[in-house]
């Protein structure tokens, strides 16, 4: 952005780059970016507490409304689902006694529901729900939805006190059934707290177009937003910083070449270049990546894709019959705290040559789930 008209010429470009960052970095952007949840600037001990509650009253309004669209619905056929389709969605699912009120599962699906009238005659995807829960009680939402969807369950006595490794099964458990009951040419694995977002399966039809696709073990449709930020260990990022800064400096500079109303001193030389690229790459990184990304949501085209991360298994799409592989490969492994199937999964593509995997940005799921089937959870969650 061009400088502000305070800023006058006085002294040499150094001096009034030193003005400009004082007043950007010290000024403009904590008085935009103190509200924003993913931002360097975000004022957590104000902000953070107002803002959880407000998210939990959101969710509780929207399972309750799922609820009481559920209920009226008109029950549909439960036979098997067409063999062969395009795509498979599996929601795995387990009650959670603290969230029963919010109904994430009711809230999933009735999401993925609406979402299909948008394909026309044909819908989107085929939707099967794997309900995992091993204990005493009842899936209520579960069971709720089997006048809708087509239920499958693992047999009974499979607990285990080591919740990770009976997430692991219960997860390889859910690949392996769903794929033998309907033979999908691919298939997508969504958690019970995964929103989809309104473009869901509009990028996800043109991910599976892509060459890239039919070489991936699995593509990964969520990242947590706190992990996006180019300060991460993914090499890529990097790159992709510097490629920011030096775009956005390029054009800072151009635009100076027509319009300089403070008279700037800058001019296209090495030196100024990266003067200003330096002044983009931190703009950027403590407004937050996260709301760059947003920007990509104009086109399914505009998705980025790029190596897999390690963190979490909320929405994976399996193209092909890589499921039966990813269920394979998580069979080999034991987990236990520390080494959830996220981790395991992570760690097994890259030890085995010839694998790869992708990840998606921006996220195509929002990650509702405020209490944990597996973790202790926390009488007043935090969006943080």
């Amino acid at each position: 952005m061009p400088p502000p008209r305070c800023v006058r010429r006085c002294g040499g470009p150094a001096t009034q780059v030193l003005v400009v960052f004082a007043l950007t970095f010290c000024v403009a952007l904590p008085a935009i970016c103190h509200r924003l949840l993913h931002s360097y600037y975000f004022v957590r001990s104000a902000y953070l507490d107002d803002m959880s509650q407000d998210a939990l009253r959101q969710s509780l309004r929207r399972g309750q409304d799922a609820l009481l669209f559920w209920q009226k619905a008109p029950s549909t056929a439960t036979t098997e689902p067409p063999r062969h389709p395009e795509l498979l969605v599996t929601v795995v699912t387990t009650r959670r006694p603290e969230a029963l009120p919010y109904h994430y599962l009711l809230q999933v699906t009735r999401q993925l529901s609406s979402l299909q009238g948008d394909c026309g005659e044909r819908p989107c995807a085929q939707v099967v729900l794997c309900d995992v829960e091993s204990g005493p009680d009842a899936h209520e939402d579960a069971v709720l939805l089997e006048r809708h969807f087509r239920v499958i369950r693992p047999p009974a006595g499979r607990r285990l006190d080591n919740t990770f490794e009976r997430e692991k099964r219960d997860y390889v458990f859910c690949l392996r059934r769903a794929f033998q009951l309907a033979l999908p040419r691919n298939m997508l694995v969504l958690e019970d707290d995964a929103l989809a977002h309104p473009d869901f399966f509009r990028v996800v039809k043109d991910l599976l177009r892509r060459r890239f696709a039919s070489r991936s073990l699995y593509i990964k449709l969520f990242h947590p937003e706190r992990l996006q930020r180019y300060c991460n260990p993914e090499p890529y990022r990097i790159l992709e910083w510097f490629g920011l800064g030096l775009l956005g400096a390029t054009l800072l500079l151009q635009l100076l070449t027509v319009w300089n109303p403070c008279r700037w001193s800058l001019r296209m030389s090495a030196r100024h270049l990266l003067l200003l690229a330096v002044y983009v790459m931190a703009a950027a990184e403590l407004l937050g990546r996260h709301y760059l990304l947003e920007l990509r949501r104009l086109s399914p085209q505009l998705y980025a894709v790029s190596p897999a991360t390690e963190c979490c298994t909320v929405a994976m799409l399996y193209p092909g019959n890589a499921s039966l592989r990813v269920a394979n490969y998580l069979d080999r492994a034991f987990c236990f705290q520390g080494n959830a199937k996220d981790t395991v999964l992570y760690q097994i593509l890259r030890n085995t040559p010839g694998e790869r995997a992708h990840s998606v940005e921006p996220n195509l799921v929002t990650h509702i789930g405020a209490f944990s089937a597996i973790r202790p959870n926390s009488a007043h969650p935090k969006l943080l």
